[in-house]
Order: structure tokens, then sequence, then C-alpha cells
């Protein structure tokens, strides 16, 4: 698979009836291994060692129901409560981030309303922090740290 602009990390990865799959650290299960999964546990790599998210409080492929449609959002991060706090998309490295892409994310946090969304295609990143009490949103310089999440 394709280096991605995150940190080295080691997978348990299985070929079953000629198919690649990728031990999901979350769901605790093979998943298949398609690019966007190969972002997707990257990512939590990522959260998890260099960020310092507690695994417990992330899940994987998260059932939202919006306008009556049921939708996936790839992870979200709970807070001690179980509150949602943030959403991830992830794309794979060769899809552009467009805003096309911010808008799905932004459909999905109209029925989680969280603190912080992350897009990344393993590539590129990008996380923005969301103040409902003004309404505005702004792009922050990287993904913060677990401890700096308010």
């Amino acid at each position: 698979m394709l280096a991605l602009n995150l940190p080295a990390c080691s997978h348990k990865i299985i070929v079953k009836e000629g198919k690649n799959y990728i031990w999901d650290v979350l769901r605790k299960k093979y998943v298949a291994l398609t690019p966007e999964e190969w972002v997707r546990q990257h990512f939590i790599h990522f959260l998890t060692e260099c960020k310092g998210y507690p695994a417990g409080l992330l899940a994987n492929e998260v059932q939202i129901v919006l306008n009556g449609t049921r939708k996936r959002c790839d992870t979200v991060l709970y807070d001690r409560r179980l509150t949602p706090k943030m959403i991830v998309e992830y794309k794979a490295p060769d899809v552009e981030i467009t805003q096309a892409v911010f808008d799905q994310i932004t459909r999905y946090n109209m029925v989680l309303r969280v603190d912080y969304l992350i897009v990344s295609n393993g590539l590129r990143h990008y996380c923005c922090r969301i103040d409902y009490t003004s309404g505005k949103y702004c792009f922050l310089p990287d993904i913060p740290a677990y401890p700096e999440l308010v």
C-alpha cells in the first residue's frame, strides 16, 4: 500500500480467498483492506499512539440517521460521558479533499453536533473546531492532542 503522511505503524494483514484484510483495532476484527481503510488504520494509530486519544473512546463506522437515511461516520471520538466530540472522515489517498467532502462531514455533524471535524486522505489532514455560541468555525494548524481538547 501507499506510504502516507502519518507515522509508520505495523498492522496485521491476512489474505483470505485472494483478498487482503487488515485488523481493525477498534472493531476488533479483520476488515477488507481498501485504500480508505489503510488511511483509517494509520490515522487511528496516529490518534492513539501519538496524540494520546483513548482507544476506548473511539468508534469506527458509527451509524447515524440523517433525514430518514442511514449513514456511517468513519470514526467518532466520544468524551468520558459518551457524548460525541469529534468526527473523522477518511478518503483514499488518491481522492482529493474537496468542498463536497466537507459538505459530507458537515451533514453528519447536523446529527452529532461535535466540537471537532477532521478530514484526511492520509496525505493531507484538515481539522476544524466549531464554536456553536458564535456560530463560527476555525481550521487548526494541527490535529490537537487529546488533552488539548476542550
